[in-house]
C-alpha cells in the first residue's frame, strides 16, 4: 500500500497529529491521544490502535500492559486533515487508564469537576 495518504496530514511541528478514538457502535467519545507517522501506519496496518505516547517517548500500541484493545474498524481524517477520528471496538469495555469505560469522566458542575463515570475496575488490578 502506498503511503502517500501520509503525506496529506497536516502534522504538528513535532511530528503529531490529534488521534480521537470514538466506539464505533454507540458513538461515544472515548480518549484522545497523539500519533505520529509511524503510529497512524501501523494503525492502518494492523487494524489495532497505535499511538505516540509522549510521557513515554515511543510507540504506545493501546492496550499493550492492560489487554484493553482498541480494533479500528474505521479511519477518518477532518476537513483539513490535522485530526484522525478512528471509529474502534474497545475490547474490556475500559479505554481510561483510571479503569472507566471513557477518559471523558468529568463533567463540569457549578464551577468544579465532578466525576460522573464509575471506575470499572480498579487501575491496580489492571496494570500489575
Amino acid at each position: 500500500m502506498s503511503e502517500a495518504w501520509l503525506d496529506e496530514i497536516k502534522w504538528t511541528a513535532d511530528g503529531l497529529v490529534p488521534a480521537i478514538a470514538q466506539d464505533a457502535a454507540s458513538g461515544e467519545v472515548l480518549m484522545f491521544a497523539w500519533m505520529n507517522r509511524e503510529a497512524l501506519r501501523l494503525t492502518a496496518e494492523r487494524g489495532q490502535a497505535v499511538y505516540w505516547s509522549r510521557s513515554r517517548g515511543r510507540l504506545w500500541p493501546k492496550g499493550e500492559s492492560s489487554g484493553h484493545v482498541q480494533w479500528v474498524r474505521e479511519i477518518r481524517v477532518d476537513c483539513d486533515k490535522d485530526v484522525v477520528l478512528l471509529k474502534i471496538e474497545q475490547i474490556g469495555g475500559i479505554a481510561c487508564h483510571t479503569g472507566r469505560h471513557s477518559c471523558f469522566y468529568n463533567r463540569l458542575e457549578d464551577g468544579r469537576w465532578v466525576a460522573v463515570e464509575p471506575v470499572l475496575k480498579d487501575p491496580a488490578e489492571i496494570y500489575k
